[in-house]
């Protein structure tokens, strides 16, 4: 099995695609375990059953949604209306990206995407204003890391998958996390701008009147938000019928706003496509690994492997999550948690940790989130630093850096707070 880890490895360093590297792994993998008739007859059927997966559905759906509240102009209400009531403070704009991200999150579910947008949206306004390149490009980054957590969630849905876990109570555990996670951030940047004026001075004063149009604004897009995650937490739809609500209203949102005609329909939904053949590509792979994973025993080892350690249950917790931050300085959220995942929550189950196995799924399905967040902000990788750094050439990669160290240790903060206090995802779940 570890060869089968070396071989992935080296392939992911040498470019290859994550999906097909963990599928002809995988696949080659468990035919020297078991023979290649069954191994090719575990693909058959993971493939078949993977792209046959209701669950799976609502991948598509909210691409859609995001991809057509984007094309709608959403991210920069959303700025709008964050910079009409904070723009006037210290640090206010980068606050506001912040509180913009975090809504963005919430109809895009991609972090990288979030990044790439409030780069555009947001970063010509600071850079009016006089912010610091680092200051700004750090608010940019981490606010875009709030994409993989707050619901809807695509990373949220392939651990469901990975796991067997109720993706609508996924979904629900993510709100406060990721409320926390923006508190956390606004609060760093109001810090940062207080101990060093000069890197984030406060931009213009808007009137009641304007804060109130801006607010307006938004409001169908977070009342979207509401009725979605309302209706999963109330029991009135599954995820699945709620993607599809989602994408039928924000298509009715953007033929409201006349902000897109049939080309820009016909784009949204190739790029939507590409989108979701690209990550069911990547869950067929991580399947078939994983099913290599199980067939030579390896949780069964790490199991033993913990038992002979004689460490504590939440020392066993604290280790897997030291090791998600030492990975994330190599590989990309993706990747790390289609890697990891099968063989880390094995293991977590068999621990005494005063949880039942759901909410433990659960719990540890938000931890490995917030984990991943902070590898999008950790050097060398820190897939939402290069994203700035293309679209940002005249900043450089050391700057980019210094600029997210502020809101990397807030992460760190947040995991622990997270890791140890389960109740902050758990509170919600268990009140469905």
């Amino acid at each position: 099995m570890w060869i089968a880890f070396g071989v992935l490895f080296a392939l992911i360093l040498l470019r290859m695609p994550i999906g097909p590297a963990m599928l002809a792994v995988g696949l080659v993998g468990f035919a020297d375990l078991v023979g290649w008739r069954a191994a090719l007859a575990m693909l058959g059927t993971t493939v078949f059953d993977a792209a046959q997966s209701y669950t799976l559905s609502v991948l598509p759906l909210f691409i859609v949604m995001g991809n057509l509240l984007t094309r709608a102009g959403v991210s920069r209400e959303l700025f709008g209306a964050a910079y009409a009531v904070l723009g006037h403070w210290r640090g206010g704009l980068a606050m506001a990206t912040i509180l913009a991200a975090g809504g963005f999150s919430a109809v895009s579910g991609s972090s990288l995407a979030t990044a790439a947008t409030m780069t555009r949206v947001a970063m010509p306004e600071m850079r009016r204003y006089g912010y610091a390149p680092g200051f700004a490009a750090g608010a940019v980054a981490a606010g875009g890391t709030l994409g993989i957590l707050i619901p809807p969630s695509v990373i949220l849905v392939i651990y469901g998958l990975l796991t067997q876990s109720d993706i609508g109570k996924l979904f629900i555990a993510g709100i406060l996390p990721g409320l926390l996670g923006v508190a956390m951030y606004v609060g760093t940047a109001a810090a940062v701008a207080a101990l060093r004026p000069a890197l984030g001075p406060p931009g213009e004063r808007h009137g009641f009147r304007h804060r109130l149009r801006a607010l307006r604004g938004v409001a169908p897009t977070l009342g979207l938000f509401v009725v979605i995650l309302g209706g999963i937490y109330v029991g009135v739809f599954t995820p699945t019928e709620a993607a599809g609500i989602g994408a039928a209203v924000a298509l009715a949102i953007a033929l409201a706003r006349r902000a897109i005609g049939s080309r820009d329909l016909l784009d949204a939904l190739v790029e939507s496509g590409r989108t979701t053949a690209m990550l069911f590509t990547v869950i067929m792979g991580a399947l078939v690994f994983g099913n290599l994973v199980n067939v030579a025993g390896f949780p069964d080892l790490l199991r033993a492997l913990v038992e002979r350690s004689e460490l504590g249950p939440w020392a066993v917790v604290t280790l897997i999550a030291a090791i998600y931050l030492v990975l994330g300085c190599a590989l990309e959220s993706l990747s790390m948690i289609l890697l990891t995942v099968p063989v880390f929550y094995p293991v977590v189950q068999t621990l005494e940790l005063g949880l039942d196995p759901e909410a433990v799924l659960i719990w540890f399905g938000i931890v490995v989130v917030v984990a991943t967040e902070i590898s999008l902000l950790t050097p060398p990788v820190g897939m939402n630093v290069f994203v700035l750094r293309g679209l940002l050439p005249d900043v450089s990669l050391g700057t980019l850096y210094r600029g997210v160290t502020p809101f990397w240790l807030a992460d760190i903060l947040r995991l622990g707070l997270i890791v140890y206090v389960p109740a902050l995802s758990l509170v919600l779940p268990r009140l469905m």
